[in-house]
This record gives structure tokens, C-alpha cells and sequence, in this order.
């Protein structure tokens, strides 16, 4: 899975003062695909999105998100009213035997308006969570971060840089609380 990550990638700010079908059109030239596929895709996504985001079925909320584009491993807990970026599922990756609680937020891209310009670039990122990890309920994993192996994101964190394995992370911005891999060799 971490072979076939994508590179970050800069995209247009955020406009939408022209009509709806000249926002589209402008997306749609931005992503490189045609009129017509753009709102395919984006129509498919929204629907996708929000039947995910209240599934009461894992295996189904998965295949859901899988559709959508996001890239999840085997034997993952994905609870329900979770969001995996709404316009980039697609630079979600999540390793095998990882827990996303409730209420979890995922974002690859930061989408604003022209008038930051020189001050933030809007980007899409790829988001990491590697095997075993556990994401705590009501979590913000922002653009860009790699979340390491068996590592855990306490409740209520909000996750800007990223995190090493066997790390437990809380707070906004997350802060590391403790390294335990040593904790579990010694148990072994």
C-alpha cells in the first residue's frame, strides 16, 4: 500500500462566483477530466459519502469508502458518521487492522479562497494510517500526516505533523504522551 502513494499536489483556490456551471466547468478543466465525468464522479462521491457516513454495517461502510477512492487495508474498523475528505478520498491510506472511531474527520486538501494567497498554498495531501493504529472517537487527522504503526490518536485530537510508531498522541495540536514500544518488547 505505502508504495502507491500519491504526491502532494497543488490545486486552484477555492471560486465559485461565476454560476454553478462555470464553477463545474473550471473543476472539472483543474482535475483534467471532462464536463460530464466531473459531475459523474461528484455526484457518485456525495452519495457514497453520506451513505458511509450513516451505514450501521463496517464490512458495508468499507466497500463504501473503497468505492469512493480511499485506499484501506484488510480487517479495519471504520465507524459510523466518520469523514474521509469529501473531495480527495483517493489520498486516504489506511493499513491493515486499524480502528477509526466515531465521529473521526480526515481531510487531504485545503480548499480556500485567493485572498490567502502568499500566505497558505491550497494543497492535497496524503493522509497515512499505518497497520494497527487506533484513531480515538471525535479525532482530526489534517493534510499530509502519517499516522506510524500501532500508534494511537487519543480522543478528541486534532493530528497536524506526524506521529511515530507505538506513539500515543493527545491534545490540539496532538502532543506525544508517551512512546511504548518498549513497553511491549518487555512484555513479550
Amino acid at each position: 500500500m505505502l508504495e502507491n502513494i500519491r504526491a502532494p499536489k497543488e490545486i486552484p483556490f477555492f471560486d465559485h462566483r461565476n454560476s454553478m456551471v462555470e464553477s463545474i466547468k473550471n473543476s472539472s478543466r483543474h482535475r483534467g477530466y471532462s464536463f460530464a465525468y466531473f459531475v459523474y464522479r461528484k455526484i457518485k462521491n456525495i452519495l457514497l459519502y453520506r451513505m458511509a457516513y450513516f451505514c450501521p454495517l463496517n464490512s458495508w461502510r468499507i466497500k463504501l469508502h473503497r468505492w469512493r477512492g480511499a485506499n484501506i487495508g484488510k480487517n479495519v474498523f471504520i465507524d459510523k458518521q466518520c469523514s474521509l475528505d469529501n473531495a480527495f478520498p483517493e489520498y486516504i491510506y489506511i493499513g491493515d487492522f486499524v480502528g477509526v472511531n466515531q465521529g473521526t474527520t480526515i481531510l487531504t486538501h485545503t480548499n480556500i479562497r485567493s485572498h490567502f494567497d502568499g500566505l497558505i498554498t491550497p494543497m492535497v495531501k496524503r493522509v497515512v494510517i499505518k497497520d494497527y493504529a487506533l484513531i480515538g472517537i471525535n479525532s482530526t487527522l489534517l493534510p499530509g500526516v502519517i499516522i506510524g504503526k500501532s500508534s494511537i490518536v487519543s480522543a478528541g485530537s486534532v493530528v497536524s505533523s506526524n506521529v511515530k510508531d507505538y506513539t500515543l498522541v493527545q491534545g490540539n495540536p496532538a502532543k506525544k504522551i508517551i512512546q511504548y514500544e518498549h513497553m511491549l518488547i518487555n512484555k513479550k
